[in-house]
């Protein structure tokens, strides 16, 4: 089954209130709106592409460990995923799907980070809950995600939805901002080159982990000529 697939099956038992979940039709149409309101602001049109160089970032790791672009560059070609935080349940699943897919990463000399606006006790509660060995790094007011051109601001409409279902932002990252990241991949070669992007402003949409691997082979190739 598919990551796709298992997002779709989630999202249609979600939207039909299905148990556990039991939301007002209201707040799936609030949803809807802001992600269709975010896909025609046409952000993801202007976020990094294939051909761009990463910008550089020094970040924590859950245990409050420093960890630079460039350290980790210097093993081997990079994937990166932009994670919104432990509450989102569509993220979560594709951290789990990254993480099966992780030793083809490896098996390629590359790595694998998550960035992630939440504060790092989140992040060791999402590697625990989702059972991860690659770290999850910690993106202070999305920063990162801002140099990537993935940061957007949340609508006050929006933010109202979140604190009405207790979706305390403020709470999980330690930041009032009110700002997430869009949902992205990249794939990075040692010389800093982004090989890959895949960005998506709908939520509900995540690329297969195996699409990386076309890119992670080039960047394994020229690693050894």
């Amino acid at each position: 089954m598919t990551l796709q697939s298992k997002i779709d099956a989630f999202k249609a038992d979600f939207q039909a209130g299905k148990p556990p979940y039991s939301v007002p039709y209201s707040v799936i149409e609030t949803m809807q709106r802001a992600t269709a309101e975010l896909i025609a602001s046409g952000a993801a049109q202007k976020a990094l592409k294939a051909g761009d160089r990463l910008p550089e970032f020094m970040l924590s790791d859950p245990d409050g460990k420093t960890v630079s672009s460039a350290d980790l560059l210097a093993h081997g070609p990079l994937a990166i995923s932009f994670y919104r935080g432990v509450w989102c349940p569509y993220c979560n699943m594709e951290l789990q799907a990254l993480q099966k897919t992780l030793p083809q990463f490896e098996a390629l000399g590359a790595q694998l980070v998550a960035i992630s606006p939440q504060n790092p006790v989140n992040s060791r509660k999402s590697m625990r809950q989702n059972n991860l060995t690659f770290p999850i790094l910690s993106d202070p007011h999305n920063d990162v995600a801002a140099a990537f051109g993935l940061r957007f601001h949340m609508q006050d409409y929006l933010i109202e939805l979140y604190k009405s279902l207790k979706n305390d932002l403020p709470a999980f990252n330690g930041d009032d901002s009110w700002t997430l990241p869009m949902p992205a991949r990249y794939v990075v070669g040692q010389d800093g080159v982004l090989l890959y992007a895949e960005v998506n402003p709908d939520y509900t949409r995540r690329p297969e982990p195996e699409d990386m691997l076309p890119a992670l082979r080039l960047a394994a190739s020229r690693a050894a000529a």
